[in-house]
């Protein structure tokens, strides 16, 4: 059968070859599924100025439809999307600009967390000087319900399983 290629942005394989793949990476399809796989890592600030520039669409304004979907070239925001985006811009450049002045960074973040978690550990390794034993991993009482597991799951019964007469020694 050959070797085949699978694109990841399109979801589909074909036979691998030069003229195939030319024809598949140079299609319109594939450009169009590419570039909505890169718009999900831009950041707000540029889907803000792109959007801002853009007429609104009259379709789908009128019908909440557009025939050309995440491709039409005029902007299928609204007003109260647009100012929720506006927001969260301003946001993301307030605490970009903490940063940068060396401000207290808001509690409830990774570095603050980070912080605590390494305080906590160089407590705990000067107060014991001999590292503990990890205790053996147990399920909670109760758990897993005995019921629920297949036979050859079951913990044996207290001295043991039975042995069939049959193959017992003797």
């Amino acid at each position: 059968m050959g070797k085949r290629y699978f694109c990841d942005y399109c979801d589909r394989s074909f036979q691998d070859n030069l003229h195939n793949r030319k024809k598949h990476l140079n299609g319109v399809q594939h450009l169009r599924a590419k570039r909505v796989w890169y718009d999900l890592f831009r950041d707000a600030a540029a889907i803000l100025q792109e959007e801002q520039t853009k007429k609104p669409c009259r379709k789908f304004l009128q019908t909440g439809q557009c025939d050309f979907g995440s491709n039409c070239r005029f902007s299928h925001m609204t007003e109260q999307d647009l100012e929720k985006l506006s927001a969260q811009v301003q946001g993301e450049q307030r605490s970009k600009e903490l940063r940068q002045e060396g401000a207290d960074v808001p509690p409830g973040t990774i570095e603050d967390w980070l912080e605590k978690r390494a305080k906590r550990l160089s407590a705990a390794q000067s107060n014991s000087a001999l590292p503990e034993k990890p205790a053996p991993f147990q399920y909670p009482p109760g758990w897993p319900p005995v019921q629920d597991l297949p036979p050859s799951l079951q913990a044996p019964p207290p001295g043991g399983w039975p042995v069939p007469p049959n193959l017992q020694w003797g």
